[in-house]
């Protein structure tokens, strides 16, 4: 394996014998070291292997401006996931998440500090990847010492449920249904309550979003109805009739019997975007 590119003292872009590259990270792996040297492999720490062009070019641009210990512990946090959760995450993680983290240090080093509004359906709904994003928090402390809010939890869990829903988007016609059952059920709520959605509302934002892991939970089938979501449903239904109603309309649309927890959750989002208006 030969140098190609060396980026800073601890990572580079190594070639094999078959013309393949690969990022490789390590301590001191460029130090005094030309590119078409061969690499010291007793010195390589982590590899990348990205699979798509794009996910490869843009990590790539990032080494460029990211410093190498944010790549490092943001590889160990995916790594961490990968096992915990069981499952493929898209290779656009290393880049979004990476990127993310980064930023994230840059604005809290300016007094800015950005409150997630999702962290409760994320609690909620995907509790294994918020552990996971509390788990990261423990990470970046231990590796880099930097203390981060539970918010930064619910983000990064957020990053990493997006990798996954985007992995199992097999192509572009799959991503284009589930854009096209979106903007359907938005036309529901729209035609029922005679409105104008606000799409720069953060009501709007957080329907949308709550209806991209809903198409995913339920082809997943990941929901358990409980006495708890029975209940709480019965007091939603008496208290927002009409968002109750056009809940129906989006469970007919669907031609599928909803959970009585995912109903409760769609009768509260379609009630907050109309009310917003």
């Amino acid at each position: 394996m030969t140098i190609k590119k060396i980026f800073n003292n601890n990572a580079i872009i190594a070639e094999n014998s078959d013309k393949h590259e690969f990022v490789v990270m390590g301590c001191g792996i460029a130090f005094k070291k030309n590119i078409g040297e061969k690499v010291d492999e007793r010195l390589i720490e982590k590899t990348f292997i990205l699979k798509g062009k794009d996910a490869s070019e843009k990590f790539k641009m990032l080494l460029e401006d990211v410093p190498t210990e944010y790549v490092s512990v943001c590889y160990d946090i995916i790594e961490y996931a990968k096992n915990v959760l069981d499952a493929k995450l898209n290779d656009h993680i290393y880049v979004t998440l990476t990127d993310h983290v980064s930023n994230c240090f840059k604005m809290i080093e300016s007094g800015i500090i950005i409150h997630n509004p999702l962290i409760w359906e994320i609690k909620k709904f995907y509790p294994k990847e918020f552990k996971v994003g509390l788990k990261a928090i423990d990470f970046i402390k231990d590796e880099l010492g930097k203390d981060l809010p539970e918010d930064e939890a619910a983000n990064i869990a957020l990053h990493l449920i997006n990798a996954q829903i985007n992995n199992s988007l097999n192509n572009v016609e799959d991503a284009a249904k589930q854009a096209k059952m979106i903007q359907d059920i938005l036309n529901i709520v729209k035609y029922t309550y005679n409105i104008v959605l606000d799409e720069k509302s953060i009501s709007y934002e957080r329907f949308v979003t709550h209806l991209r892991f809903f198409f995913h939970r339920i082809d997943k089938s990941e929901t358990v109805d409980t006495a708890e979501e029975d209940f709480l449903l019965k007091q939603v239904r008496e208290k927002y009739k009409d968002a109750y109603q056009c809940m129906l309309k989006v469970q007919k649309y669907l031609g599928k019997e909803l959970s009585d927890e995912e109903k409760l959750y769609l009768t509260v989002h379609i009630q907050r975007v109309s009310k917003k208006n």
